[in-house]
């Protein structure tokens, strides 16, 4: 390595912070109040848990075209950006708002159209439907809400401003906190709506997110109305070469997480309320890595669209180190509490002892998949989606389902959590393999990885 790149580290260590931590702290209060969320619904009882919990897989649906189409505004702007094509830049800026917002609207309506032979395919009872219906219908409206404010979120992204995104994250969260007890239990006269109240006040929360948003793009000039035809048609395949394979990659979650929760369903009720919860924690947990994968793709695109790989291959190798380290630390320290976050999440019986199991065995092996995370954002920044979108599948088709099902038949639930776990350090390593191989191209190896 050389003298630059040693006295660069710090520099880049420290800007890779400040572009982080607003992200970081905004994904964990976002995060942070579904688990909550969650924690509140679970004082309901079992069965609106578990009502809940068979939406999960449609609503990260929902985030994964959200989160694809996200991926590809933040590439193609922040490279225009690195270009220096700031005209450019403010047309991609306004049809993205427009196209993104008009897309998972009618994604909304399709899933509202079919949920109930989805839900029955889960494993959900027909006398549960009710209940999952009374969640689900304002659960939509929130999703879409949620997605607008995704992708004016990519917007201040793709600038290099992380602050705002970050502090709108706090204060819908802190929103929603407010409301949850209000409109799930009621207070004084008012009884509360119980599991559909959870929604609407996520809804609400987001609505607020938006009115601010609004207001502070009214002072930028990131936004063009002029030129947007042509530029559709110049810019559609570039969009859609990047934001297919990321959308790809990121609905194979949503799949993935419906075939598991179809496995977990055969277990139990009570399985799949602490499946649930679960899941709500692996999200809060990986707050780091998915800040990263907002805060580091835009910096990626900059750096891809001026040409400097050996910036890239420190960028990589500093933000892989902080993951691992911190992923790893932190899930054996969840490991080791497990009883006490089971009981805290939870205080019913039937519940809390199988969260347990799921905490001690799943958590530890996050720091392999945040490996795993990093490089598929990465590599659609950088110009190979398809690599990426190919690791994502491999990660959950070869890697963690076969291993969740093959841990579930022998060993029941415990048997699934060590499933789930192998899959996940089967993945990280592959993962792993994966970016040293393309980063070693002559074109791209300027710098030791």
């Amino acid at each position: 390595m050389s003298h630059t790149d040693t006295a660069s580290r710090p520099s880049m260590g420290l800007t890779l912070w400040r572009q982080t931590w607003p992200m970081a702290i905004g994904v964990l209060s976002l995060l942070g109040f579904q688990l909550v969320d969650s924690a509140f619904i679970a004082r309901l009882g079992t069965a609106p848990l578990a009502a809940q919990s068979f939406t999960f897989p449609l609503s990260f649906l929902i985030i994964g075209v959200q989160v694809g189409m996200g991926i590809a505004i933040a590439a193609l702007i922040s490279r225009a950006l690195g270009a220096g094509e700031q005209d450019r830049a403010r047309r991609l800026g306004s049809l993205v708002l427009l196209s993104g917002a008009g897309v998972i609207a009618l994604l909304a309506l399709l899933l509202w159209w079919i949920q109930a032979p989805v839900f029955l395919s889960l494993g959900a009872k027909p006398e549960s439907l009710v209940l999952i219906r009374s969640y689900w219908n304002p659960q939509l409206i929130s999703a879409w809400l949620g997605a607008c404010l995704y992708f004016g979120y990519s917007l201040f992204r793709a600038h290099g401003n992380t602050r705002l995104p970050g502090v709108l994250m706090v204060t819908t969260s802190f929103a929603n906190l407010a409301l949850d007890p209000l409109l799930i239990f009621g207070v004084g006269s008012w009884p509360g709506l119980g599991l559909p109240g959870a929604a609407i006040a996520t809804a609400l929360a987001f609505a607020l997110g938006l009115v601010i948003l609004g207001w502070q793009l009214m002072g930028k000039e990131w936004l063009s109305s002029r030129g947007l035809m042509d530029e559709m048609r110049l810019s559609s395949r570039p969009f859609a070469g990047i934001a297919g394979p990321a959308m790809v990659s990121q609905l194979m979650p949503p799949l993935a997480a419906m075939l598991a929760i179809s496995v977990v369903a055969s277990l139990g009720e009570a399985q799949v309320a602490a499946w649930g919860l679960a899941n709500r924690l692996e999200t809060v947990s990986l707050m780091v890595v998915l800040a990263m994968t907002m805060s580091l793709p835009p910096w990626l695109g900059r750096c891809y669209g001026a040409g400097d790989w050996a910036q890239v291959h420190q960028l990589l190798r500093l933000a892989l180190r902080v993951v691992v380290i911190w992923q790893l630390a932190l899930g054996l320290v969840l490991a080791a509490a497990s009883p006490w976050v089971a009981q805290a999440l939870s205080g019913n019986p039937e519940v809390h002892g199988d969260l347990a199991v799921l905490v001690r065995f799943m958590l530890p092996s996050y720091a392999a998949l945040g490996v795993c995370m990093l490089v598929v954002s990465a590599g659609n920044a950088l110009g190979w989606p398809l690599r990426a979108m190919l690791m994502s599948a491999a990660r959950l088709f070869v890697f963690y389902l076969p291993c969740l099902w093959i841990g579930s038949v022998l060993g029941g639930l415990t048997g699934l959590a060590i499933g789930a776990a192998v899959g996940n350090l089967l993945a990280g390593l592959a993962a792993w393999g994966l970016l040293r191989r393309v980063l070693s191209s002559p074109r791209r190896r300027m710098a030791s990885f």
